[in-house]
């Protein structure tokens, strides 16, 4: 069920968007009957301008060094579908930590993970028994094409089963101050999988620190031997400056889509993490996830053209 249409905007205070301004130390033009700013004085502003929220479910903005850019929507879990698998590979590169270039220890498709991939109505990889993979290919098989199969083998792989490596799932959210979160899987197929946008662009945040993450997030597609060309599932990577990060789609969850997207701030790189979830919940997958796209294509438009009139530099990597 799609939550309840609302007014209500959580924008950057007066204090935040002092704090925006130090941060970015750019300059705002003055508004209109303001006193003029004098000797390298910078006036604070309101906000950023109104911007395209979609008007189902809920979103969030953030953006690095700053914090919160604002939200919509009521901060009230809800389904999230295969945005789980963020959470699946963050837990996975805690405990097994790649270095950029390392293929990592190699591991064995075990029959479960076979069998799940003719299961139909899931989003599964065509792996076979006995096919051993390195685990950076297999984060590529779990964020790439979304393979749930591949997210339950990841989790028996490090935890012995998946019951105790969604244990783990839940102590990470806990650390990261995800307080609005629940994992029961560790694939997202589960609709009692829960959370809000403000807590999975907390998580986002912290999984871009990782560079093999946030490496395989941004590959549009890649070569696997015995399974040819995979492709990723989010089409907003065709815009010059993102940098992944995952969708999810089911008829409960609707659209789901977690965006980064890097800036210039003075001539430095920073990040801006955008979640939109809950779109057109009860429809068809894949229209709600058309929705989710559109929304996040509209927000970061805005949200770039905000930060670039307030001085920052350009938009594009």
């Amino acid at each position: 069920m799609s939550l309840p249409r609302t007014p209500r905007h959580r924008l950057v205070s007066g204090a935040l968007s002092l704090a925006l301004l130090t941060a970015l130390g750019i300059a705002v033009a003055a508004p209109s009957g303001a006193p003029p700013t004098t000797g390298g004085e910078r006036l604070p502003v309101s906000d950023i301008g109104p911007l395209p929220w979609p008007q189902d479910g809920q979103s969030a903005v953030d953006l690095e060094g700053t914090g919160s850019l604002g939200e919509r929507g009521e901060r009230r879990p809800v389904p999230i579908a295969s945005l789980t698998k963020v959470m699946t590979a963050y837990v996975i590169l805690e405990e097994h930590p790649l270095r950029p270039g390392e293929e990592g220890p190699l591991i064995e498709v075990d029959p479960t993970a076979a069998h799940e991939a003719g299961v139909g109505g899931e989003s599964t990889v065509p792996v076979r028994s006995g096919e051993r993979y390195s685990q950076r290919r297999l984060l590529e098989l779990l964020l790439i094409p979304s393979g749930n199969n591949v997210a339950r083998l990841l989790a028996r792989w490090d935890s012995g089963s998946q019951e105790a490596f969604v244990a783990k799932m839940r102590r990470a959210a806990g650390r990261l101050g995800m307080k609005d979160t629940v994992y029961t899987g560790a694939s997202g197929i589960e609709p009692t999988t829960t959370s809000t946008a403000a807590d999975q662009v907390r998580l986002t945040r912290a999984a871009m620190e990782d560079p093999v993450f946030r490496a395989v997030v941004a590959t549009r597609e890649t070569t696997v031997p015995g399974l040819g060309t995979i492709t990723n599932t989010n089409p907003l990577l065709d815009t010059p400056g993102v940098l992944g990060v995952k969708t999810g789609s089911s008829t409960p969850a609707g659209g789901n889509l977690l965006w980064a997207y890097e800036v210039r701030v003075g001539g430095k790189p920073r990040l801006l993490v955008g979640a939109v979830l809950h779109q057109r919940a009860n429809t068809t997958p894949a229209e709600g996830l058309r929705a989710a796209v559109d929304s996040s294509r509209g927000l970061l438009t805005a949200v770039r053209a905000r930060l670039a009139a307030a001085g920052t530099e350009g938009g594009e990597r």
